[in-house]
């Protein structure tokens, strides 16, 4: 069942249960079980192993300069967990990890993945475009975190979501959760969602939204 679970992850994907169970059998790992609300780890905590979740999902959060918890993303069964800061001279989580659900994690030694590195060409592709898309998502959220107004990451989620020409888009999560998402409450985000409909540049039904004026929506990146 473990190695069946493994095969499915991105970092092992391409390698049979067979395979998985050939390459693990002399390696140190171990799974762990969490409940709902419980840290798997903590913000700086030395990043030691590679965490892959098994069953169920977590949640990575920062804290902003006034104490407000941003959700940056949750990573669910079977991706890994921080797969880029298993190396380099400060291998250290970036943020808080905490179980959404009851969760079973695999942990699998630093040196084991190193031991894995050599025996395995695809384990050691699968996991270097890993950790490259890791980087290229956290990019992308540290630069949407830069926008000083709800409307202007607003207006840069719906921009990347209708790309390239599309007028037409559905939100991929409720109000509750965008709000999350954006680190803001969910009565701010409904109001910046509803200036934006009065101000003609969108058309909003539930989590359908036309844009109507996309220039004015670019236009909003700037301030």
């Amino acid at each position: 069942m473990l190695f069946q679970q493994l095969s499915q992850s991105p970092v092992f994907r391409g390698i049979s249960p067979d395979e998985m169970e050939n390459l693990l059998i002399d390696s140190q790992y171990q799974i762990k079980k969490f409940s709902k609300g419980d840290m798997l780890a903590f913000r700086e905590d030395k990043c030691e192993n590679l965490m892959i979740v098994l069953k169920g999902s977590v949640k990575g959060e920062m804290l902003d300069p006034s104490g407000k918890s941003i959700k940056i993303e949750d990573i669910m069964a079977p991706y890994p967990i921080a797969s880029a800061f298993l190396f380099g001279q400060r291998n250290q989580f970036p943020v808080n990890v905490t179980a959404n659900e009851e969760v079973e994690v695999f942990y699998l030694s630093k040196n084991s993945v190193i031991e894995m590195f050599q025996k395995n060409k695809v384990f050691l592709t699968n996991y270097l475009n890993s950790i490259s898309n890791r980087s290229q998502f956290l990019a992308n959220k540290l630069m949407f975190l830069n926008f000083k107004t709800i409307k202007g990451k607003l207006a840069n989620y719906l921009l990347k979501l209708a790309a390239p020409d599309k007028t037409e888009i559905t939100l991929p999560k409720s109000q509750a959760e965008m709000a999350q998402f954006f680190g803001v409450t969910r009565p701010s985000f409904a109001r910046s969602l509803k200036e934006m409909e009065q101000e003609g540049l969108i058309e909003t039904n539930r989590r359908e939204i036309k844009i109507l004026n996309k220039q004015q929506l670019i236009r909003l990146l700037q301030q």
